[in-house]
């Protein structure tokens, strides 16, 4: 079993993730620097080392946490090594195989769609949280927590936000007749009417996505508080009634030109930055590409996304995308590693304040009441954006992503493509399922 769970994670590492955080939005970078095969701790009792990828935001963050650490410790170290995701995870892989943590670092970075796959496939390289008392896990937002929450264990410390947004070309949709208003706390009905109407009026759409990807279904479906599988572990596709909307709403969107289809990722922000189209859903780090269009700067504005009406929880609220810091259970230096995680990521508004304009949006909830997160924001308009992230973090959905999380998705993407060339929304979710009971080997 293990050698098939094994498998599993390689093939994972290969996967097209395109959710690494509110850092970018693709998959964490390769870089020429790695972790080295040398120990992977300092021997010094006072030096944490930490692998994380994006020295612009997650190393950054890391770097700030460490000063703000330092000022309660100053014989306080922290060794940072630049270690692409992809490595990360094949060490991680390595290491639990082998019952060998002492090649792991004291602490880690986990994307969130993998944290259940790696902690249920090794569970003795993940220290438990929740026993450690050191943590207050109710201050952050429930949809993010549990990502890295499994069979009621903490094992991670949320980081960066996620939060889907809906974020609109205001000059466009005044244009037809609108504003961000009209599409704000409304469902996908309303949504498809509005971006058909200002498609007649302006000739551009509402949506851009990716060809052969799930992420609008996935944002969709746990808007609802909707998953894959059930609390089990066991896939929950076929006679999944909000998965079979979620499907037939993209199916909705793309045959009324609504919603426009890409190649990749670089086409994808070429609509938004070349004024292709009126708008975008997706993760909060999205942000960061919209900006890229500094002559757009005051034509933007964001809120919440449509809810799917008639099934599940139907809030206006997802996620997609982010990660969380995990602690090595076999570190010699567990219990520093703790406070200082306690003390900076979990329990730190100066922080959060310092990272913030490097985009690490948190969802530590105490860190959206400062005077940094109420900054008004003069590309979006001047709105407080931060803010109201931290009030949509707070309000999203748990998603339980399983073991089999990316097998799932990348056959759900498959399924919306059959769907759209006109195959059976039933019959592509037995595909789906067939699909991952094989993953599964069951």
């Amino acid at each position: 079993m293990k050698k098939k769970i094994l498998s599993v994670l390689m093939a994972g590492t290969m996967c097209t993730t395109l959710l690494a955080g509110c850092g970018g939005g693709k998959e964490a970078s390769t870089s020429s620097s790695s972790a080295t095969d040398n120990a992977a701790t300092a021997t010094d009792d006072n030096t944490l080392t930490v692998w994380c990828w994006d020295p612009a935001f997650n190393i950054n963050a890391m770097n700030e946490a460490a000063k703000v650490y330092q000022k309660d410790h100053p014989d306080f170290k922290l060794n940072v090594v630049e270690t692409p995701w992809a490595d990360l995870q094949t060490k991680i892989n390595t290491a639990g195989v082998a019952g060998d943590l002492s090649t792991l670092p004291d602490i880690f970075l986990m994307q969130d769609n993998a944290f259940w796959k790696n902690q249920i496939s090794f569970p003795d390289v993940f220290a438990n949280l929740t026993e450690t008392k050191a943590f207050d896990f109710t201050q952050f937002a429930p949809g993010k927590l549990a990502y890295s929450t499994v069979n009621n264990v903490n094992y991670g410390v949320p980081f960066d936000n996620g939060t889907v947004i809906a974020a609109y070309r205001t000059d466009i949709l005044e244009q037809a007749g609108y504003k961000v208003d009209d599409l704000t706390d409304i469902d996908w009905d309303k949504y498809i009417e509005i971006g058909k109407d200002v498609l007649a009026k302006t000739g551009k759409p509402l949506l851009s996505c990716q060809a052969n990807e799930a992420d609008i279904i996935m944002i969709i479906l746990q808007s609802t508080g909707a998953s894959l599988f059930d609390d089990k572990g066991n896939p929950n596709i076929v006679g999944n009634e909000t998965l079979k909307k979620a499907l037939e709403t993209y199916k909705e969107l793309k045959e009324s030109g609504v919603m426009v289809l890409v190649n990749d990722w670089d086409q994808y922000i070429t609509t938004m930055n070349a004024e292709t189209v009126a708008g975008t859903i997706n993760g909060c780090w999205i942000m960061g590409s919209i900006r890229a269009a500094k002559d757009q700067s005051g034509k933007w504005a964001v809120t919440n996304l449509p809810k799917l009406a008639g099934v599940g929880e139907q809030t206006n609220y997802s996620n997609n995308g982010g990660s969380s810091w995990a602690v090595n259970a076999g570190s010699k230096k567990k219990d520093l590693a703790v406070d200082f995680l306690a003390k900076t990521f979990a329990g730190s508004t100066e922080l959060y304040d310092k990272i913030l304009p490097s985009g690490a949006l948190a969802t530590w909830l105490p860190a959206g009441g400062t005077e940094a997160y109420a900054e008004k924001v003069e590309f979006f308009g001047g709105q407080e954006v931060y803010k109201l992230l931290t009030e949509f973090a707070s309000k999203t959905p748990k998603n339980n992503t399983g073991v089999y999380y990316y097998e799932a998705r990348d056959a759900v993407a498959a399924a919306a493509t059959n769907i759209l060339a006109g195959a059976d929304v039933d019959s592509e979710l037995k595909t789906v399922q067939d699909t991952v009971n094989f993953a599964m080997g069951k």
